[in-house]
């Protein structure tokens, strides 16, 4: 038997293998759970969807919170001034003492000139040993503005008492 007839039988015969051979269709090989990687997917992005808003509410609160602590530490600083100048007014190192029942400090040129700031004294007489003895109650009151009228408002009223 020559190779030309071997060779031709053998090719015939795994032609034939193959034409008997069908590859399964697309619909046997899929599984019955088509759609499933979707769903996986949407449940997937919903979570992620809602971690970054929570982030972002988190985000915008804490930012919030950071202004308005600036704020504050704003306000008392300028309640300071205001009970410094008070102070200075009322025990002088030099002069007679000066104890106004209601003033207004000017903060202009300052970082807390949008404050502001009102000192009140009160002065009481005592009499110890025969010595005449004044006490100053000093109050200072320091606001950017009215309650509700921005989202940053604060306020700080700080005392003093000065012999």
């Amino acid at each position: 038997m020559s190779c030309s007839s071997k060779c031709t039988s053998t090719m015939h015969l795994k032609s034939m293998q193959l034409k008997n051979v069908r590859p399964k269709s697309r619909l046997q090989r899929a599984p019955r759970q088509t759609g499933f990687a979707l769903v996986a997917a949407m449940f997937v992005m919903i979570i992620i969807a809602l971690v970054v808003l929570a982030m972002m509410r988190l985000a915008g609160n804490q930012h919030g919170t950071n202004s308005l602590a600036i704020q504050q530490a704003r306000a008392y600083q300028a309640a300071r001034a205001g009970l410094d100048w008070g102070i200075a007014q009322a025990a002088p190192p030099v002069g007679a003492p000066s104890c106004a029942a209601n003033v207004a400090v000017d903060l202009a040129g300052s970082n807390l000139s949008e404050f502001v700031v009102a000192v009140t004294c009160n002065v009481s007489n005592y009499s110890e040993n025969g010595t005449a003895v004044n006490i100053y109650r000093l109050t200072a009151t320091a606001q950017n503005g009215l309650p509700g009228s921005r989202p940053d408002y604060a306020f700080r009223a700080l005392n003093a008492v000065v012999e």
